[in-house]
This record gives structure tokens, C-alpha cells and sequence, in this order.
């Protein structure tokens, strides 16, 4: 794949060739010569089909769990969340130990404890992962879904964005089955404090047990706010803000 650097950008295809425009700037690529019709029924293609099935139900899996945190996903996520969940689901797929070739399942590489490492610590939001922004021991009740930091202190343990006044915290408690996308979350209410050296605890309680047989994780959701005349307005439209898998059960 080629990238353009001339000043004459093209869209569409010429001459067998295909440019289009991604956020990596301006690209090209080659058309396939080969036709739908053959790669779904040559033998020569047996490998391509497994992949197309694995690739289809690692889409699936990745929407699934992007839908399963929708409320807290438009709060801090970048440009790149699908392609990488896609990368990432493709990981854990590799982890199921029992199915067939095409037919591997996100929902049993997750039953395999190095799938469920794989999503532990992903992070929404490149542009703000959690490990640089929160620095401060935590501690998460995997039954409960409490999530507590002790002796907090917003100035030593976070690092703050330019301008940023306040600061929010909540947490979510997800049971999700990748194969059906059937899901129940729960989330604590908001903690909202002033970025201040005021010391407290943080106690990050969910409204309930997420109900189903899937997959459990708890994720962490800090946002950054300004405040100005009494109204807090999100800084950079949540560029600054951090969600991250902090614990899958």
C-alpha cells in the first residue's frame, strides 16, 4: 500500500489502482483480480474463508462491546477504537483451544485465562491511557464491583490537562456475552472533585450486580472538566479523558 505525498489528491479508482483518504493521510492500493465467486468457493482459498468467518465474528464481538459501555464510550474514546478492538478481539479469538479453524470464538478464547489478560488494561483512548494519567494504588471487589482509591490527593496523583478545574470518576461493572451481545452494565453514580490537594477516599459503588452468564470486567471512566461560572464544560471534546478495562473476572 502506497502512500500519496504530491499535491494532487484523487479519490476513486484509476487503472486499476484505488485511492482513498484515511487518518493517515492520502493512500493507494491495488485492485484485486480476484473475484468474489472464487475466493468463496475455490479449495485454493479454504484459508481465506476461515479468516473471512474469523474476521466477521471478531467485527461482531468488538461491536458488542463497544455497545455494552455506549454510555461511557462517547466520553473518551480516539480515531483508531474500532481497528484496534478489531486487532484486539483477533487475540483473544486465538486463545479459544477448541474450535475448528474459521469457527474460533472471542467468547471461548476469554474462557482461557491469557485471553482475559488481553483485554485487562485496554485502554479507550490512546491519546490518555490510564497508566499516565492516574497515579495512585487502586483497588477493585471483583463480587461487589467496589472500586476504591485511598488517600487521594487530585494534584500528586493525577496528571492534569491544561485548564482542567474538576474531575469526574465512575466506574462500570459489565457482564457481556461476546457471542450473543447480550449484556447487563451497571455503573456507580459520578464522584466529582476539585483539583485541589483536598486527601479523601474514593468509593466507586455500581447501582447493582450486572444479572448473565458472560464475560465480567470493570472499567474506570476519569474525566477532566472546566468550570466556568458554575458550568463545567469537557476539555477538547474528552481528548483528555481515560477509560480502561481495570479488571476482568
Amino acid at each position: 500500500m502506497g502512500k500519496l505525498t504530491g499535491i494532487i489528491k484523487f479519490k476513486g479508482t484509476f487503472d486499476g489502482l484505488t485511492f482513498y483518504k484515511s487518518p493517515d493521510g492520502y493512500l493507494v492500493k491495488t485492485k484485486s483480480g480476484v473475484s468474489k465467486s472464487r475466493i468463496m468457493n475455490d479449495p485454493a482459498f479454504v484459508r481465506t474463508r476461515e479468516n473471512l468467518s474469523e474476521f466477521s465474528l471478531n467485527a461482531k464481538s468488538g461491536k458488542a462491546l463497544r455497545q455494552s459501555i455506549g454510555p461511557l464510550l462517547h466520553r473518551a474514546k480516539d480515531s483508531k477504537l474500532s481497528s484496534r478492538m478489531l486487532q484486539l478481539m483477533n487475540s483473544i479469538k486465538n486463545h479459544d483451544g477448541s474450535s475448528a479453524r474459521g469457527e474460533r470464538l472471542v467468547r471461548l478464547g476469554m474462557d482461557n485465562p491469557e485471553g482475559k489478560l488481553l483485554l485487562k488494561g485496554f485502554d479507550f483512548n490512546l491519546h490518555a491511557p490510564l497508566s499516565s494519567v492516574l497515579h495512585a494504588f487502586y483497588s477493585v471487589d471483583l463480587s461487589t464491583g467496589i472500586l476504591s482509591i485511598p488517600d487521594f490527593n487530585p494534584q500528586e496523583h493525577l496528571s492534569v490537562p491544561a485548564g482542567a478545574t474538576h474531575v469526574s470518576f465512575c466506574s462500570a461493572y459489565v457482564d457481556l456475552d461476546f457471542e450473543t451481545g447480550d449484556y447487563d452494565s451497571r455503573y456507580s453514580p459520578p464522584s466529582i472533585l476539585l483539583l485541589d490537594n483536598s486527601i479523601s477516599t474514593l468509593v466507586l459503588t455500581p447501582e447493582a450486580i450486572p444479572t448473565g452468564t458472560g464475560t465480567r470486567f470493570h472499567l474506570l471512566l476519569i474525566e477532566f472538566f472546566q468550570d466556568v461560572n458554575g458550568v463545567q464544560y469537557s476539555l477538547r471534546n474528552g481528548m483528555f479523558n481515560v477509560l480502561n478495562v481495570v479488571e476482568v473476572v
